[in-house]
């Protein structure tokens, strides 16, 4: 038998194994969603609490966390140079507005170049690069929505951000540094996109704090970038932040009394993440 015959019948004889290959192959190299769009929050998941001055419930923070946390005072945010300071890419998850997503495409291959997750004004746009480029060096410049890279996972959008500048993890003061990263997963299930995002500080946080949102693809476009944010004078501030000294928070016991908590479930005790602190939550006295 000639060399061409034999080819020609380990090309027959293998094809249905090679057709099967190719159709596994097809799918994981496809297998995404569309994640453009406008997209309304459905707020089904805790955000930010009733807006009391100590409230860091859920956050597992740091000894130094909790220090810097509990220095803080919202009074700062009177000062002209903290009024746009504006937040981390993670607010995304927490804030209060919907988010509007576009992508750029290689005009070629047709593939996503990226994707870009639309402002507000106090939070700059995030852009998602899907070309395979390598996080910049430590050293590289800081922004408010830092430096995003995206890969899928199946059908679900793995993306990893650095490069942040220092801010907070919530309104209340609890603070972020610039070391800080984040891993983000976007699951779409129909028209619900769940964004489930896992923050990570060294200098703020003793462990990773996991938190998440639901969306859902609306009709009404959000607009893709918000309203720029004005400085104005707002009162009497002098040249440093206002801020309280360690033990001298006046607001420390405002949650614990309203609720008849425990004070350590209200500061950041990583421990009280767990369902096992509930044991040690004292029972609510009868209602007389």
């Amino acid at each position: 038998m000639g060399s061409n015959a034999v080819y020609r019948k380990m090309s027959s004889s293998s094809t249905p194994l090679a057709a099967l290959l190719c159709v596994f192959a097809c799918q994981s190299a496809f297998a995404q969603v569309e994640l453009t769009g406008s997209w309304t929050p459905r707020n089904h998941e805790f955000l930010t609490g009733d807006g009391l001055p100590v409230d860091f419930t859920g956050i597992p923070l740091s000894e130094e966390g909790r220090i810097r946390a509990l220095s803080y005072s919202e009074s700062q945010l009177e000062m002209v140079e903290r009024q746009c300071q504006g937040w981390p890419a993670f607010y995304l998850v927490q804030g209060p507005f919907g988010l509007r997503i576009w992508s750029e495409t290689d005009p070629l291959k047709g593939n996503v170049i990226s994707y870009t997750i639309g402002g507000w004004e106090d939070r700059a746009p995030m852009t998602i690069w899907m070309d395979g480029r390598t996080h910049p060096s430590e050293y590289a410049l800081h922004t408010r929505s830092g430096c995003t890279t995206g890969v899928w996972e199946g059908n679900t959008l793995v993306t990893y951000t650095t490069h942040m500048k220092a801010g907070f993890l919530r309104k209340t003061g609890a603070p972020s540094s610039d070391e800080a990263t984040t891993t983000m997963r976007f699951y779409r299930h129909a028209d619900i996109l769940t964004i489930l995002e896992i923050i990570e500080d060294p200098i703020y946080l003793a462990e990773p704090w996991i938190l998440s949102r639901s969306f859902q693809l609306s009709a009404t476009p959000q607009p893709p970038i918000g309203p720029p944010c004005i400085t104005a004078y707002e009162g009497s501030v002098g040249p440093t932040a206002p801020h309280y000294l360690p033990e001298k928070n006046p607001f420390i016991d405002e949650m614990t009394t309203k609720y008849g908590v425990p004070r350590d479930a209200a500061i950041g005790k990583p421990e009280t993440l767990y369902p096992e602190y509930r044991k040690k939550i004292p029972p609510a006295a009868p209602v007389q």
